[in-house]
């Protein structure tokens, strides 16, 4: 089974709107965790689809017209992620998507590739998200009293982070730092069952 690791950053919050400027992912054996592929990419925006900007947005990722000017178009990124996921073999039933706020993350996704062509391809259609996940972990811990209930600690993924004592992400937000992020909160929360453990020496 695969996890596509993905994180996305925009210049708002609004789709219909406003339009993704980066996206990352890493596609990762959900067993052992093991990286399989990587991709990352900043993605051109109009002058037009710059000026809709949220500068709220833009506070949380820090991109500027320079950097965004300087992307590629949304067409060749989807092209090329759809090269890679045929090469990696991304299937329904064989892998799903992993976020941190999939909603958001689908419908900017969207928008490198069309969900009539996802579907033509069999992709997956499972967006899970880290939320959930600690939510299910955390309120089985908080009924045995071993743990905190997830209300008590909140579930951001900061907030997630904090309560297994790792770090916050860094900021400026970028789309390959949330999906190490994501990552590493994910194998606190959930792990991979055949992970090699690292012996010291």
């Amino acid at each position: 089974m695969l996890g596509i690791f993905l994180d996305s950053e925009t210049n708002g919050l609004n789709p219909q709107k406003h339009r993704i400027l980066e996206i990352a992912f890493q596609i990762i054996d959900i067993l052992t965790g093991e990286i399989k592929e990587r991709f990352e990419s900043l993605v051109l925006a109009t002058p037009e689809e710059w000026e809709k900007s949220d500068p709220e947005s833009l506070k949380v990722n820090g991109f500027t017209w320079e950097e965004v000017s300087k992307g590629i178009s949304p067409s060749l990124v989807g092209s090329r992620i759809r090269e890679l996921f045929i090469r990696s073999g991304i299937k329904r039933g064989e892998s799903a998507f992993i976020c941190q706020n999939p909603s958001f993350d689908r419908a900017y996704f969207a928008q490198l590739i069309d969900p009539d062509l996802q579907e033509k391809l069999q992709w997956p259609y499972h967006w899970l998200d880290l939320a959930s996940m600690y939510w299910a972990k955390s309120l089985e811990k908080g009924a045995k009293g071993t743990g905190n209930y997830p209300w008590e600690t909140g579930f951001s993924k900061d907030k997630i982070a904090i309560a297994h004592s790792l770090p916050k992400e860094d900021r400026p937000h970028r789309a390959m730092n949330g999906v190490k992020h994501l990552m590493l909160c994910y194998e606190a929360v959930v792990g991979f069952p055949k992970k090699p453990i690292r012996r010291s020496v």
